[in-house]
């Protein structure tokens, strides 16, 4: 992929995350005086941090809705940061760290929950959006990993290759999950089958991803790919309490550690391949 075209990506991604953004603001003026009379949900989102803030705190509607609003404005500042700072900057991995930037946007999506309470609409919508909910994380997860393998020495000629076998490798995961449309958890998400299987994926992704990155630092002999693994770490530790959340515990730890995380994995990409 040329500079030329990837740039385009990064500015289709820009003017995607930012209707995202106007729309989310717009649905938010439908959603937030609707909190208080939704019914309760004894049903928690079975996340390490939900676990132990959890036992603190109840959950609350306005949590998760900032929550969403910090996702879909961290998707569109930092596909704008990527953008200027990669414009003229050869970096193959950098592709697939906005990849992951902008699924945040995708976010935005859980909000069809409480508009389900307004107008009542088919079911049929909420399985929908849940699928490409669903999508759009483990897009984004595995984006992370090809970033690694790339950063690893991986040598691919035609980047759409690429692109189209992390399509059809999202796809086959997510079309056969069973989604309940009439149970959802308090973060607004609908509840799926599979969940110890999902989770080991994330943690297998999770793990591999970060050991690429170190490995990179062995092969290409230079000890930022350390410094970008630690980055992904902070990440997707921070992108697991963001999401995962549905108390005032989580929105601003959770939305720290996403930022610094991805802050730091593009800022030492800029460093090796500026001196490339």
């Amino acid at each position: 992929m040329t500079f030329s075209e990837r740039n385009i990506v990064f500015k289709a991604g820009i003017a995607f995350c930012a209707v995202i953004t106007i729309l989310i603001i717009a649905i938010s003026t439908l959603t937030i005086p609707l909190y208080p009379t939704m019914e309760e949900n004894i049903r928690r989102p079975a996340y390490l941090f939900q676990f132990v803030s959890g036992w603190f705190l109840g959950s609350n509607y306005y949590a998760v809705h900032a929550s969403l609003i910090l996702a879909v404005l961290f998707s569109l500042i930092g596909i704008i940061f990527i953008h200027f700072y990669f414009e003229r900057t050869s970096a193959p991995e950098i592709l697939y760290i906005s990849f992951f930037t902008v699924s945040f946007s995708f976010e935005a999506i859980r909000l069809i929950l409480p508009l389900y309470f307004i107008y009542n609409f088919p079911s049929f919508y909420l399985l929908g959006i849940s699928r490409v909910l669903l999508f759009a994380r483990y897009f984004g997860i595995f984006s992370l990993f090809v970033a690694s393998v790339l950063a690893a020495g991986l040598e691919v000629q035609r980047t759409r290759y690429i692109i189209i076998f992390l399509v059809l490798a999202v796809l086959l995961i997510i079309l056969g999950v069973p989604i309940d449309t009439q149970s959802w958890d308090t973060s607004f998400n609908m509840i799926s089958g599979y969940t110890a299987m999902f989770k080991m994926i994330e943690i297998v992704a999770f793990i591999t991803t970060v050991a690429t990155f170190f490995v990179a630092a062995k092969v290409r002999d230079s000890k930022d790919y350390i410094h970008v693994g630690i980055g992904v770490i902070f990440a997707l530790i921070g992108k697991n309490i963001l999401l995962g959340t549905d108390n005032w515990a989580g929105p601003v730890p959770g939305i720290l550690l996403l930022s610094f995380g991805t802050w730091f994995i593009c800022s030492k990409l800029h460093k090796i391949h500026l001196w490339l």
